[in-house]
């Protein structure tokens, strides 16, 4: 009976091995399929007078080779690599669509002050005038297509972020349903580990992980926890948690994530703490490259459009009357925030137009703590804090307006985020293009001196409507030269021709500001005794081009990027250039990491695959080596059947 029992369990174990190679060999294309052996150890063996003798073989169990550390590199390595893939594919978009020398608004930039140029050439002509106003719509379409592409590639995250939440939802309930089985199989057997189960159910967590970096505790069970963020977590043995797209409490059109509580209330999750895989890089495409390209464009349309109305405001139009806006523009945006209440009433936000340079790409949150108002600048974390409001800030002023401020009211507010959008010409009628200055300076041929009077400036330091007819008022400056003393004195009388006397006797220096009625002029040289200037309403200045080259004169001027503490520092153009440069940065950066991250992920697999990947040449050369072994095993018996019928036959 030994030789039966060594022989049967020598064909057993080799049958063992040979199903076991087959496995392997059948899944050697199975994604995340572990390669598998047999653990064989000897029967315990008797003892007889001529000491122990072996009672074969048996298989102790099916062995998964699998290594955890290098498991855990590869889900490292590859959350980053598709954060990163996920990022490059995004700002891709941006980058193409800013960049492109035909479709971006440095073209349309460039004919619009070219317009502007051709009416200061020619400031009565029709045609010029219409082809500016040609040349301004083409520049607001371009702005408001932008942004429109801009809001567009928004939407698609916000799809996308929602896609990803349902497969999170989707792998979670899954992890849940393989870890009640592998705690069931191992409840039927302490000794075996259920193979595939634990291959599928890490297979199950590197696609989890490809879309959001997640970590894992294995319990004594056999179960695994897996968490997300800083702790949330997804599944919890046999129970997941499902998470929720939703709109944010302070912004509607921002989509972010939720994890359902106790009583299915969802809990926003800070996009901080959504990191790796495709929906961290998502959230990071968001926050560092789709908000601030947004804002800086939408800063440089209201920026344009403040200094442009300004200026054109200070001019005169063909009919003679005083310019008007020449662009429409929107106003901040202001959301408020409805965690943990909404509040009662809301703020009011404008932009402060006399300091517009100091618009920035970050959007601001303002909240109270019950004492003080504070404002936080997203991007930087920056907070200032102010005991009251209204506050000049960044190029807008903020005012508590309705709003009756409760501990914990917050708003958000986007500056810049609509003023692409937002833009628009304020009129279609080209006489109101205001190309003129509405003052002129002259001198009657009988002075006697050798001063001479400069063309005057209009200043914005006067209410429009004041302005306007304060210009209209004729002033005459009279010199007058005392030869008493030495050296003379020169001082000037200053009359209006309204309002009567408005200076005496102020002392005269030459080339030195004459500031009187909303206009500036210089006088130089040496005046004698009873000569006059004037400074009165440029009536029929059909051929005036003074205001259209100040006007003109924005498209190379330093405008943009300035702050409280220095002027600013860029043009239009060099505005827009930094963006560019800067999405274009960004987006070789995020390409290059994700090279770098790709290879880990290479390097990592390929050592993974070393050790637990199926070899099929090995393979076939255990199934070679098991089958010899059932051969040899089946010759044993064999050999035992002839030697008992022999022992039969010695008995008949």
């Amino acid at each position: 009976m030994g030789i039966f029992s060594v022989g049967i369990s020598g064909l057993n174990a080799a049958q063992v091995g040979i199903l076991t190679t087959s496995h392997n060999i059948a899944n050697a294309s199975t994604a995340g399929y572990n390669k598998q052996e047999i653990v064989q150890s000897t029967n315990i063996p008797m003892y007889t007078g001529a000491g122990f003798q072996g009672q074969g073989t048996n298989v102790s169990t099916v062995k998964r080779i699998y290594d955890q550390f290098l498991s855990r590199q590869v889900l490292s390595a590859e959350a980053g690599a598709k954060e990163m893939e996920s990022y490059a594919a995004q700002i891709a978009q941006i980058d193409n669509l800013l960049a492109d020398p035909n479709a971006g608004l440095s073209p349309a930039m460039a004919a619009f002050f070219k317009g502007v140029q051709e009416v200061a050439a020619n400031p009565s002509s029709i045609p010029s005038r219409q082809s500016m106003l040609s040349q301004t719509q083409s520049l607001v379409a371009r702005f408001q297509s932008l942004d429109q592409r801009l809001t567009e590639i928004r939407d698609g995250s916000n799809a996308q972020i929602g896609s990803h939440v349902t497969n999170i939802n989707t792998f979670s309930t899954q992890l849940a349903e393989v870890n009640q089985r592998i705690i069931m199989a191992k409840a039927t057997s302490a000794v075996h580990a259920p193979n595939d189960l634990l291959d599928q159910r890490d297979q199950m967590l590197k696609d989890l992980n490809q879309i959001v970096r997640v970590s894992t505790v294995e319990q004594s069970d056999g179960s695994f926890n897996v968490f997300f963020g800083n702790g949330q977590p997804l599944v919890v043995g046999i129970q997941s948690y499902q998470l929720q797209a939703v709109g944010a409490s302070d912004d509607p059109e921002r989509t972010v994530v939720a994890i359902t509580g106790v009583g299915g209330t969802a809990l926003t999750l800070p996009d901080s703490q959504i990191t790796g895989g495709f929906l961290g890089g998502l959230m990071s495409f968001r926050n560092s490259s789709l908000d601030p390209a947004q804002n800086a464009l939408g800063a440089i349309a209201m920026t344009l459009a403040q200094n442009f109305n300004d200026q054109h405001k200070l001019g005169m139009d063909l009919t003679g009357a005083a310019g008007q806006n020449y662009f429409n523009m929107g106003a901040p945006a202001v959301f408020a925030n409805a965690l943990p209440a909404l509040p009662a009433g809301t703020i009011s936000v404008v932009y402060d137009t006399a300091n517009i340079n100091r618009l920035t790409s970050s959007d601001y949150k303002l909240g109270f703590d019950g004492a003080n108002y504070n404002l936080t600048r997203i991007d930087t974390g920056a907070v200032t804090q102010y005991a009251a409001l209204p506050q000049s800030v960044d190029g807008m002023t903020i005012d508590a307006g309705t709003w009756a401020p409760v501990a914990g009211d917050s708003f958000k507010i986007q500056p810049a985020r609509l003023g692409a959008r937002n833009i628009s010409l304020a009129f279609s009628d080209a006489r109101m293009i205001a190309a003129a200055a509405p003052i002129r300076t002259g001198s009657p041929l009988t002075n006697t001196g050798t001063a001479t009077i400069s063309s005057g400036t209009v200043n914005a330091l006067v209410p429009p409507a004041v302005l306007d007819v304060n210009l209209r008022n004729t002033v005459t400056i009279t010199f007058n030269v005392d030869n008493t003393v030495v050296p003379a004195v020169t001082t000037y009388d200053v009359t209006d021709a309204v309002n009567g006397a408005l200076a005496a006797a102020q002392p005269y220096t030459a080339g030195a500001n004459i500031t009187y009625n909303g206009w500036t002029t210089q006088v130089s040289g040496n005046p004698a005794t009873g000569d006059i200037f004037t400074v009165s309403v440029n009536s029929n200045g059909v051929s005036d081009n003074r205001n259209a080259m100040l006007l003109g004169a924005f498209q190379t001027a330093n405008t943009m990027i300035g702050s409280a503490t220095s002027a600013a520092t860029a043009s239009y153009q060099g505005a827009y250039s930094q963006i560019v440069s800067s999405v274009g940065s960004k987006a070789n950066e995020v390409n290059a990491i994700g090279d770098a991250q790709q290879g880990l992920v290479e390097n990592a697999t390929a050592a993974l695959q070393q050790v637990s990947g199926v070899n099929l040449d090995e393979e076939a050369a255990n199934l070679l080596r098991y089958q010899q072994a059932y051969q040899a095993s089946a010759k044993i018996l064999a050999t035992a059947s002839k030697v008992f019928d022999e022992i039969l036959a010695l008995g008949r």
